[in-house]
């Protein structure tokens, strides 16, 4: 389980990054208010899911904040992503069984396992709202499923100062 979820979570890193890389490329798409509603509210469900795992506080109001460029989102889909890696890379199996306890979380918890999976799914769902989106504004959005990414496993690649 945890390898599979290790796998799931890189390649939600490499198809987030690679969505940013087209949206990024392209000016009207970037400023497009669906595309950066769904970016924003994918990244604050990353954030709230990871900080939660890891102990941490999660405030709504301050999490919510839209950034400022996007740059900025990118670093912080990037900043999110490295926890995520980070915290996988040093969990075992009993991790996984913990229990998560938090209003926000329907029926007010689930283990991390399933927070995980979770994740992934989320922000998969979305990504496929932001392609359709792209395609309608012109755009062929790129290819980000899971089993393509499987033989080669490309690490998440940002982009930057596009």
């Amino acid at each position: 389980m945890l390898e599979m979820l290790r796998d799931l979570v890189a390649h939600k890193g490499h198809a987030n990054a690679t969505m940013l890389g087209v949206i990024g490329a392209h000016e009207a798409i970037a400023a497009d208010p669906d595309v950066s509603a769904l970016l924003h509210h994918v990244l604050l469900a990353n954030r709230f899911w990871i900080l939660t795992i890891l102990g941490r506080p999660f405030d709504v109001e301050v999490e919510s904040r839209i950034s400022p460029s996007f740059d900025d989102l990118v670093r912080r889909f990037a900043d999110v992503q490295t926890l995520e890696a980070t915290w996988l890379a040093s969990a075992d199996g009993s991790d996984l069984d913990r229990i998560l306890r938090d209003p926000q979380i329907p029926g007010d918890q689930c283990t991390v396992a399933q927070a995980c999976v979770q994740v992934c799914l989320h922000s998969h769902g979305h990504r496929a709202q932001i392609a359709k989106r792209v395609r309608f504004l012109g755009v062929v959005p790129p290819p980000t499923d899971f089993i393509n990414w499987l033989p080669g496993r490309p690490a998440a690649l940002w982009p930057s100062g596009q």
